[in-house]
């Protein structure tokens, strides 16, 4: 299983999104991407949500959990 924040920067690759794009998109700062996406922070559930329905994925598939 990969780790989040590895799945969370394939995510937001495959969709064609730099770290300032999505932050646009979804109005989460930028530097709290890059603080998930490096491994530096965990983000919230809240955080989570608005991803996953932002990409239309489950919030498993998000963090890359294969259960």
């Amino acid at each position: 299983m990969r780790n989040y924040g590895e799945e969370m920067k394939a995510q937001r690759q495959m969709h064609g999104l730099s770290q300032r794009d999505l932050a646009r998109e979804t109005g989460i700062k930028q530097q709290n991407i890059s603080r998930w996406e490096n491994g530096q922070a965990i983000p919230s559930i809240e955080n989570c949500e608005i991803l996953a329905d932002f990409y239309g994925i489950t919030i498993d598939e998000l963090i890359g959990r294969d259960r």
